[in-house]
């Protein structure tokens, strides 16, 4: 009669104790696991599985070594019990589309109040009311929330920097041959505004913004008009113009600054540990 193969002394790879060490603990094998690794303490299974699903605790887990998917059963549950658990599964996976529901609407009717505050700047309050009065609710739903869509839109729109570009390159190539060599002047090489990158705060504050400034540029400047809706056009526009002349100026300006900028010697220190410059310096000094 051959004897019984001896069975490997159990560890437990959590705790790394011996079955020696404990001989009441519950062992498993929970994975396909062999050697070592195959046998673990139902205890601290149990609290590595905590700390693997934190809150959780219907998720899966898997075995780190091998993968294998634990297999977990649960004690049976009453019927208030399941009812309730139904409950929260299904308000955790409507929450998310609820808080994105209310984040739209949210939106949505602040963008419907700006276009009918936008409206009644623009034409003037009483005749914006009577305005808004008097149109289709449907079509106030739908134009409303355009006003402030098209305004960001249009503030997107750097024209701008086309004006800068155009300037620079008919300039660009009306410059003559620098030196013997025939190389033309330098230019940056990203082209104008290369630097200049679009910031999303400023172009939401600025388009939203623009309406209060155009119906302000009206009337300081268009008193003698007496509709308030043309006023604020005209004001729109001078804005519009003023602020883009002196952007192409203030871009102009920087491409110079840019062009003609200078990258100077290293001064090279000699043994006394007086640079080259500050030799000359001296020296010009000592003349006069």
């Amino acid at each position: 009669m051959a004897l019984a193969e001896e069975q490997p002394e159990k560890h437990c790879w959590v705790c790394f104790a011996t079955e020696r060490d404990d001989h009441s603990a519950e062992w498993v094998s929970p994975c396909r696991c062999k050697g070592c690794t195959k046998w673990i303490h139902q205890s601290c299974l149990q609290r590595w599985l905590d700390e693997k699903q934190k809150a959780n605790s219907g998720g899966a887990v898997s075995c780190p070594q091998c993968g294998t998917e634990y297999h977990i059963i649960f004690p049976k549950m009453g019927p208030l019990v399941y009812f309730l658990q139904q409950v929260d599964r299904a308000l955790s996976r409507a929450s998310p589309f609820a808080a994105v529901g209310v984040v739209v609407g949210t939106v949505y009717w602040s963008a419907v109040t700006y276009g009918a505050v936008t409206v009644m700047q623009v034409v003037g309050h009483k005749k914006g009311l009577y305005v808004m009065e008097r149109a289709d609710p449907l079509f106030l739903l739908m134009g409303l929330p355009t006003i402030p869509v098209l305004l960001v839109l249009g503030k997107m729109i750097r024209w701008e920097d086309y004006i800068v570009r155009l300037w620079h390159k008919y300039s660009y190539k009306r410059q003559p041959l620098s030196g013997s060599g025939g190389y033309l002047i330098r230019g940056p090489v990203n082209g104008a505004g290369a630097g200049d990158h679009l910031s999303v705060s400023r172009t939401l504050c600025g388009a939203l913004v623009f309406p209060s400034i155009a119906s302000l540029v009206g009337r300081l400047l268009f008193r003698r008009v007496s509709s308030n809706l043309q006023r604020t056009i005209l004001g729109g526009i001078a804005f519009v113009v003023i602020k883009g002349v002196l952007k192409v100026y203030f871009k102009q300006q920087q491409y110079i600054i840019q062009t003609n900028r200078q990258i100077l010697n290293y001064p090279e220190r000699r043994e006394d540990g007086q640079t080259e410059g500050e030799e000359d310096d001296a020296e010009h000094s000592g003349n006069e």
